[in-house]
């Protein structure tokens, strides 16, 4: 079976067969990994920084903000 019948396939599949195609799927890659590259390292550098330097704010006052970014202004 090719590569394209195995993805057509997919989409006569039950909700339940494609779990257990995903988790086979996992498993075969559970032992991949991430190669680190010096942009994701400074990447993660930045972020670390960022969240002992700059001003942050408590779950409660996202939530806050957050409404007014939902809220119609009509």
């Amino acid at each position: 079976m090719s590569v394209n019948e195995l993805l057509a396939e997919l989409e006569t599949l039950s909700p339940d067969d494609l779990k257990i195609i995903q988790e086979k799927l996992d498993q075969l890659h559970a032992n991949d990994e991430v190669e680190e590259t010096p942009e994701m390292l400074a990447a993660i550098d930045e972020g670390l920084r960022s969240l002992r330097e700059e001003p942050t704010i408590t779950l409660e006052e996202l939530r806050k903000e957050m409404r007014t970014w939902t809220t119609d202004s009509k």
